[in-house]
């Protein structure tokens, strides 16, 4: 079973950056596919960005692609999320979530663990 908890969520101006963390405990992801999706309010969970097992291969929504870097620390268990450039239609609860196998990576219902959420408010 693994746990996931975010952190690194808050309220910033448009423009401004926020890093966001997923650190996993429980059992180690250093074997498992890391995501980010988020959800704005009355808005369906969107996918975000994926990063590859090896850190080798990353994938982002076109609405994220050049303002957000997702990255990943294997020996802490743990992965990021930078976001630059961040506008007010960014505002959303931020979710990670772990996959087994790198196939279907912006389905919501293909991820096996998910984090509680933190929220990302950008004011304009």
């Amino acid at each position: 079973q693994v746990q996931l908890v975010e952190s690194g969520g808050g309220l910033v101006q448009a423009g401004g950056s926020l890093r966001l963390s997923c650190a996993a405990s429980g059992r180690t992801v250093s074997t498992y596919p890391m995501s980010w999706f988020r959800q704005a309010p009355g808005k369906e969970r969107e996918f975000v960005a994926v990063i590859s097992v090896s850190g080798a291969t990353t994938v982002y929504a076109d609405s994220v692609k050049g303002r957000f870097i997702i990255s990943r620390d294997n020996a802490k268990n743990t992965v990021y999320l930078q976001m630059n450039s961040l506008k007010p239609e960014d505002t959303a609860v931020y979710y990670c979530a772990a996959k087994y196998t790198f196939r279907d990576v912006t389905v919501v219902v293909a991820y096996e663990y998910w984090g509680q959420g933190t929220q990302v408010t950008v004011s304009s």
